[in-house]
């Protein structure tokens, strides 16, 4: 394939996956806006539902590809690890932006602050380590698809690599978690309460 072509390729599914981020904010702020500015919750729940089928276009697009006979390249396993991501922590997007438009627009509570001190932090890295493990998962299972699906260990030598960036990604978030849970930071009133001293001796 000449240069000019992979060039214009890799491209095209740069460029999908710039629209496939953009799409998702879309969806997700036009379903909020719909549910909580309109007042018209079902039609903005079926929007909600709809941010999904971004990460389908994304999938569909680079399978086609592949399929097509192109050589596995940055962009493909940047698609990959994109849907990992998406997966794993798009939930908990969702969850972000509602909860803030709720507050501002539909008198909700307001929303709950990422917690700075003790178990209650311990238990939010883990959490969040969680959806990482769940990302590496998937981006490494769609990694692993292709590469049975090309069938040609020459034009997929690209995403093994990328298996790997991935591994290293989820290796260093493992940091937060473990840190905190040996080494856990106090409020400052823990730091500064007075330690309890001898009783009093009565006379």
């Amino acid at each position: 394939m000449e240069p000019t072509v992979k060039t214009r390729e890799n491209t095209v599914l740069l460029g999908v996956i710039a629209a496939c981020e953009v799409g998702f904010w879309i969806i997700l702020f036009a379903g909020l806006a719909v549910r909580y500015l309109l007042r018209r919750p079902r039609l903005g729940g079926l929007l909600l539902l709809c941010v999904p089928l971004v990460d389908v276009v994304l999938l569909t697009t680079t399978v086609l590809d592949l399929r097509g006979g192109a050589t596995a390249n940055f962009t493909h396993g940047l698609s990959a690890a994109y849907l990992g991501y998406s997966v794993a922590f798009g939930h908990s997007w969702v969850r972000w932006a509602d909860a803030r438009f709720a507050h501002r627009y539909a008198g909700g509570p307001p929303p709950t602050p990422k917690p700075k001190h003790g178990r209650a932090r311990i238990r939010y890295e883990w959490v969040e380590f969680g959806k990482a493990t769940i990302a590496w998962a998937i981006g490494c299972g769609v990694l692993l698809a292709m590469i049975v699906m090309v069938g040609d260990p020459e034009r997929t030598r690209e995403l093994m690599g990328w298996a790997a960036r991935l591994t290293v990604v989820l290796a260093i978030w493992a940091i937060w978690p473990v840190s905190w849970t040996f080494w856990p930071s106090r409020s400052k009133g823990d730091e500064q309460a007075p330690t309890p001293g001898p009783p009093a001796s009565r006379r």
